[in-house]
């Protein structure tokens, strides 16, 4: 069992390996991107990995504070869904309404790899194999269709 400040101390070490190891690849568009920290450009809406003890997640994260924007955002995704399918080569679940540990309203697009803990060094392999090849594939979505959603804010 881990302290709170040991847990924190293992994530931040396999978000700095991951980090490491994604660095020396550029984005779809050629330039340097922080993989971890991606920056979408669109207020709201985030890229997001996670990693705790008993999974690992890439989702796309919709967190809008006006809903009817949020809606027609989600919606908008919803149209670009065999493109997306397609880039990353799976179908993802779609949520069109959650609320996260704060109340706050979100819509999430996203997969998840199971058991795995990033706990266990030993698990770090098949993690990073999880997230690289989809946050790849999503930014070569983003590249191609980020303008169409754009569009609809």
């Amino acid at each position: 069992m881990y302290t709170r400040e040991q847990a924190s101390m293992v994530r931040q070490q396999f978000w700095t390996t991951f980090g490491k190891y994604m660095s020396p690849i550029p984005s779809a568009d050629g330039n340097k991107v922080n993989w971890i920290n991606y920056k979408t450009g669109i207020p709201q809406l985030f890229f997001r990995m996670d990693a705790d003890k008993n999974q690992a997640s890439i989702s796309i994260d919709l967190m809008h504070k006006d809903p009817e924007l949020a809606k027609r955002i989600y919606a908008q995704l919803q149209t670009l869904q065999p493109f997306l399918h397609e880039a990353l080569g799976e179908t993802w679940t779609w949520e069109p309404l959650l609320y996260n540990q704060y109340g706050l309203a979100l819509s999430k697009v996203g997969t998840h790899l199971t058991p795995i803990n990033v706990f266990k060094e030993s698990d770090w392999p098949a993690i990073i194999s999880f997230l690289k090849p989809r946050i790849v594939a999503l930014d070569q979505f983003w590249t191609e269709y980020k303008m169409i959603i754009e569009m609809s804010i």
